[in-house]
């Protein structure tokens, strides 16, 4: 396996980790451990640790070494007004390129998120199906941009809200999707926004 691959696989665990919160904001990121753990050198293990930087999940700082970045309940607000202007502008181009076959993807997105049976779970499958109705612009930064936002917008919900969440349909999903099907873009443009500025809300509760 290539250091790439390796660095890949370290920099999905460790990011999953410190999304759903078993590594807690300021926890040191140990290299020698690390590496063992994944049975390989610092190489790749240094190269995690740079696209967990790159992604805002980890700082590196002066005789501290790299560990988890600390939560800044201020920068939520600017999460979603960055996800809110990103996603529209991605919705815009994807509702008009969907085909029937991604737009089956999405609903078998929208169910799996509707199944889920824990908050982590949920919050996994409602990034994939955010994905789903958005990967059909076809516009590679721009979803790249928004993937970091969803890490970033990810972990303040499951460290805000969890006493608030119960297992139930998302409306605003079916109906976005409905839209869809009927071209009608803006529509859907419209309900995104609102469906993103009231998930906002309830993480800052």
């Amino acid at each position: 396996m290539s250091n790439a691959t390796i660095a890949d696989r370290i920099y999905d665990t460790l990011s999953e980790q410190i999304i759903r919160g078993s590594l807690p904001p300021g926890e040191k990121l140990r290299q020698d451990h690390i590496a063992r753990a994944f049975d390989t050198s610092h190489v790749p293990v240094r190269e995690a640790f740079l696209k967990l930087e790159a992604h805002g999940l980890a700082v590196s700082l002066p005789r501290r070494g790299t560990r988890v970045s600390e939560l800044d309940p201020a920068e939520l607000r600017e999460i979603t007004e960055m996800r809110t202007a990103l996603e529209v502008l991605a919705l815009q181009h994807a509702g008009l390129a969907m085909t029937t076959a991604e737009l089956h993807l999405a609903e078998e997105a929208r169910k799996a998120c509707d199944a889920a049976e824990d908050l982590p779970t949920w919050e996994a499958r409602n990034r994939a199906f955010h994905r789903a109705i958005l990967t059909p612009c076809r516009m590679p930064r721009l979803l790249a941009a928004i993937d970091d936002l969803h890490i970033a917008s990810a972990r303040h919900l499951l460290a805000n809200w969890k006493s608030g969440w119960s297992q139930r349909e998302d409306k605003d999903h079916a109906a976005i999707l409905s839209l869809l099907r009927r071209r009608d873009v803006s529509a859907a443009c419209e309900l995104l926004r609102r469906h993103l500025r009231r998930a906002d809300r309830i993480t800052l509760r």
